[in-house]
């Protein structure tokens, strides 16, 4: 590859790109192709096509592939044991309980959101409505008056959605930060910033809109929810305190990098480097991990094998992230390597489209094609990573990118997307009422989450 050189126009690059991207949607929807395989076929296929040496391919394959990884598998991990954790133990009912409790009946949505923007964090968004429902559901009950249960379900599933599509440590903006070098303790900085107002306009106001408008009972799916709950479960500052940890350590790192690139700290210092070390993602994952394994494993009679199995339980359903993350990568690299992401920045450039407009519109259509938010993140930051690297952008303005990216692949998700039927189907909805309440509230929250994104950046940019 170091004596390679793509002879290629920018158009032909571009149509081969085009090509790539309509294979991927067209093997995935038509031919229903696991999304990990076709990632992978269309990156040595578009690599070939490409001109990218045969002696090259593979390494151009793997590299894409594992440092997306080296990044990203780490902290999806670390943030499932965590979610598992607390799931297990009882601390997120404990904590939606007090929420409750603290709010009264008539704010229990919002008690309900609030709640799950907090457990949010380290829970995936399926994980996480799965085990809110049925807290939602006997909430609903509970709630006098006759109550459609979309006034407490689509507020918490928004919430979920919005942690997971905006806040590290989820993927989506974890590998769009590689992908763009961002640092993603300003990336987490800049999501917490928007999270609360994004998810009040989103999906608060429009659960408590269609939650008024369209009567549906609360499903009997899950029973009774006090049926097989901890007989001591933790408290609820316990919870809390475990949820916050990882933030205030990231935050430890970035605030000491703050000062350290302005010369108030000595960035050779000891203990800076070791405060900075334990405020990386991946190390403050870690610390929250054990420290969690402690507070709600050995301290409430989980030990042993039974604790060793509960954290081995939490990885088998997010290896499919994981892979279909690192493919995603690779098929980035390939863009990268073979010269079609230079060509896509000149193109950009040339028609004066920003970058951030750029992005979350490649990502808004790949999102709409194929259905799956983590694929249309990761094509879409592959394809305008050229542009923002070799833009002049400050850190700020990076993150925000970031952001916007994955503001674009939560777009109105419909029946080709996995989450569309999850939401439908637990919450009893067919599909024209999913249509009507869940694909509108992503559709809202990409609008108003790049909004407000976009306000960051433009303060960013007059820095």
């Amino acid at each position: 590859m170091d004596n390679w050189t793509q002879t290629l126009g920018t158009g032909p690059l571009l149509a081969i790109a085009a090509g790539a991207i309509a294979l991927i949607l067209i093997l995935i929807i038509r031919f229903k192709v696991h999304a990990f395989i076709t990632l992978v076929v269309v990156s040595a296929l578009t690599a070939i096509v490409a001109g990218v040496p045969m002696g090259a391919i593979s390494d151009t394959l793997m590299d894409g592939f594992g440092s997306t990884l080296a990044s990203v598998a780490i902290l999806v991990a670390l943030g499932a044991m965590l979610g598992r954790l607390v799931e297990h133990s009882g601390g997120a009912q404990a904590l939606a309980d007090r929420m409750v409790t603290t709010f009264g009946e008539k704010r229990a949505p919002f008690a309900l959101g609030i709640a799950a923007l907090i457990l949010g964090f380290p829970m995936f968004f399926d994980a996480g409505l799965v085990m809110m429902l049925p807290i939602v559901f006997a909430v609903a009950r509970r709630v006098s008056g006759n109550k459609s249960v979309l006034l407490f379900g689509i507020p918490t599933a928004a919430a979920f959605s919005v942690m997971h599509v905006f806040l590290p440590p989820h993927p989506g903006p974890v590998s769009a930060s590689e992908f763009y070098e961002a640092n993603l303790g300003l990336v987490l900085l800049v999501g917490l910033l928007i999270a609360y107002p994004l998810w009040y306009l989103a999906g608060a106001m429009w659960g408590r809109l269609v939650g008024e408008r369209i009567m549906l009972p609360v499903p009997s799916l899950f029973g009774d929810v006090d049926d097989d709950q901890p007989r001591n479960p933790p408290r609820v500052r316990t919870v809390i305190g475990l949820l916050l940890l990882p933030m205030f350590l990231i935050f430890l790192n970035t605030g000491l990098s703050s000062l350290a690139s302005v010369g108030v700290v000595d960035d050779e210092a000891l203990w800076v480097q070791t405060l900075t070390f334990l405020g990386t993602s991946a190390m403050a994952l870690l610390i929250t991990v054990i420290v969690a394994t402690v507070v709600l494993g050995h301290r409430r009679g989980e030990k042993g094998t039974a604790l060793e199995k509960l954290l081995d339980s939490a990885l088998g359903p997010v290896c499919s992230v994981i892979l279909i993350t690192g493919a995603g990568g690779m098929f980035g690299g390939v863009l990268r390597a073979s010269g079609i992401g230079d060509a896509l920045a000149d193109t950009l450039s040339g028609v004066g489209l920003p970058v951030i407009v750029a992005a979350y519109l490649i990502a808004v259509a790949l999102r709409l094609a194929q259905g799956s938010a983590t694929v249309a993140l990761v094509t879409a930051a592959g394809l305008a990573s050229p542009a923002v690297l070799a833009g002049d952008f400050n850190p700020l303005q990076v993150a925000c990118i970031v952001l916007a990216t994955a503001a674009g692949s939560v777009f109105a998700g419909h029946v080709n997307d996995s989450g569309f039927w999850l939401v439908g189907r637990l919450m009893g909805m067919d599909v024209k009422t999913t249509l009507k309440t869940w694909t509108v509230q992503q559709a809202l929250q990409s609008v108003v989450g790049f909004l407000l994104v976009g306000i960051v950046y433009l303060a960013a940019s007059a820095l």
